[in-house]
């Protein structure tokens, strides 16, 4: 009797996928905090609350991409700090914004090459590699290129700046730049070949491999497409403060990046998950930091209840998608 209750338990969880439980959440949160805070509801709120964490679900979409293939790219926010700083410092001299953002986007796609080619040929770990490369450019970037911690736009690079304050039919840009960065990247994932291939890579691999897919060319592919949607971020973190604070790199963003994929509900064993995991984990984030910040609770309680939030997302994460010798073993 308790086996075939265990089964039946079993099979209720396989039939709901985090997603949805996360968006239940989202729901029970905005109806609370609706009807318990002062101008949550309010349309200024709502509006400057997706405004707000636009740049963090573009990040989230930029980690996804290698997640999705069993991947982890710790070096997101360095290799996306150092670019953008570097493109702002040029278009604060003679260079047009265009060649400007070239070189930026140069640099992004050299990590992400670099990340690929550790991961891919090296056989070092995801974790580690993305780790020590993240590191490595950032120390050599300030030691060389970066003028200071601060790199201020210029006012009149107008195309940046419109990026993170200007609007587009009374909707704020970032949105905008969010949600076609979101389908965009849903589109590659679900409809391509190449798509197909990632979440192959992600699922098993060794069968990926056998089945025809050049494992290794695709995890190059990864990691630059990651940095590069990346540096979109970038762009509009730096459109909507004015600049960048390249101690962002040492913040703890990665780690609400990390957040928002994980709670959204894209594996950690890869193969599942997708950009709408990303666009729920956001939306969770979002809800939740904006509750907070009405309530006036200060960076430390703030973290504190994030870090219980990914515990409890690692736990369902565990139970929905069961890690076996297979699974665990990253990379294979």
């Amino acid at each position: 009797m308790s086996g075939t209750l265990l089964r039946r338990r079993s099979g209720l969880l396989a039939n709901i996928s985090q997603e949805q439980i996360v968006l239940v959440v989202v729901v029970a949160l905005f109806v609370v905090f609706g009807l318990t805070l002062n101008g949550f509801l309010q349309l200024n709120n709502l509006v400057n609350l997706v405004r707000s964490v636009s740049s963090l679900g573009i990040f989230g979409v930029a980690m996804a991409v290698v997640v999705v293939a069993r991947g982890m790219d710790l070096s997101l926010i360095a290799s996306m700090g150092v670019a953008t700083a570097v493109a702002i410092q040029l278009m604060r001299t003679e260079v047009s914004t265009p060649v400007a953002l070239i070189v930026g986007i140069g640099i992004v796609l050299v990590m992400g090459l670099f990340n690929g080619f550790l991961i891919a040929f090296a056989e070092i770990p995801a974790l580690f590699a993305t780790l020590a490369s993240g590191l490595l450019v950032y120390g050599l970037a300030r030691t060389t290129v970066l003028d200071g911690l601060i790199a201020e736009l210029p006012g009149d690079r107008h195309f940046v700046v419109a990026l993170g304050q200007g609007t587009l039919f009374g909707i704020p840009v970032p949105i905008i730049v969010f949600v076609v960065t979101a389908v965009l990247a849903q589109v590659m994932l679900a409809r391509t070949k190449t798509g197909r291939f990632i979440y192959a890579h992600g699922d098993n691999a060794g069968a990926a491999a056998l089945s025809g897919i050049s494992v290794r060319p695709l995890t190059i592919f990864e990691y630059m497409a990651s940095a590069t949607i990346g540096f979109v971020g970038g762009l509009v973190v730096a459109g909507s403060v004015g600049g960048l604070n390249t101690q962002v790199i040492d913040s703890s963003l990665i780690y609400d990046v990390l957040l928002v994929v994980v709670v959204g509900g894209i594996s950690l064993v890869g193969g599942r998950g997708s950009v709408l995991s990303v666009v729920v984990g956001t939306a969770l984030i979002g809800v939740m930091l904006n509750g907070m910040t009405i309530l006036n609770m200060n960076t430390h309680e703030q973290d504190i209840i994030k870090g219980l939030i990914l515990l409890a997302a690692l736990v369902l994460d565990n139970r929905l998608h069961p890690r076996d010798e297979e699974t665990v073993r990253q990379g294979d």
